[in-house]
């Protein structure tokens, strides 16, 4: 792993404090183990951040070198879609693909949502060893599971689940594709 940046307004390490960030790193690495991970801390001690700080961490990923851009979060304030819109852009502009949650409970996300970011949706039926690419509204999406890797002797209804760990589960397995050489770009030809 890499040396990550925080853009947590409350610090400036990228220690994860409440295990979101590590627990969904570990579901991509267990779909890709050889990717190259940069952590980007955007939580301190609450689910929260604000959206120039997202855009910022995605504009310093990019420039990180970064292929694929996990991001297990969305927001559904429409007043961020500009910022939102220029930031995915420019990232996409590079080569670089953003995987987001599209929606949850019907609510649209952004970045999730717009244009040049792979949409992902929570399937709880989904096995964790498939995603379902699905042509919608909004062009192409990922469905994929909820849940992250099994924990020994403890039930799947037990372990954690989310949109999140989908998400992540749709980046590893992109990441995985990558390893093999590919392009970013050719994905989804």
């Amino acid at each position: 792993m890499l040396p990550g940046r925080s853009f947590a307004t409350e610090s400036d390490d990228a220690i994860d404090r409440i295990g979101h960030g590590t627990a969904v790193a570990a579901a991509i690495h267990e779909k890709a183990p050889e990717a190259r991970l940069i952590p980007v801390k955007l939580f301190h001690r609450h689910l929260t951040t604000n959206a120039e700080a997202l855009a910022l961490a995605i504009e310093w990923s990019v420039g990180a070198g970064a292929s694929l851009i996990n991001l297990s979060l969305g927001t559904a304030n429409a007043a961020h879609r500009d910022r939102l819109v220029a930031t995915v852009g420019a990232a996409a502009a590079r080569g670089v693909l953003i995987i987001a949650p599209r929606e949850t409970e019907n609510v649209s996300l952004l970045p999730g949502s717009l244009e040049g970011v792979l949409g992902v949706l929570a399937d709880g039926d989904c096995e964790r060893d498939e995603i379902d690419l699905r042509d919608g509204s909004g062009g192409l999406c990922a469905a994929a599971s909820i849940f992250p890797r099994p924990i020994p002797d403890v039930p799947r209804a037990h372990n954690l689940s989310g949109i999140s760990f989908a998400v992540a589960n749709v980046t590893g397995f992109l990441a995985r594709t990558l390893e093999g050489g590919l392009p970013v770009e050719t994905l989804f030809r």
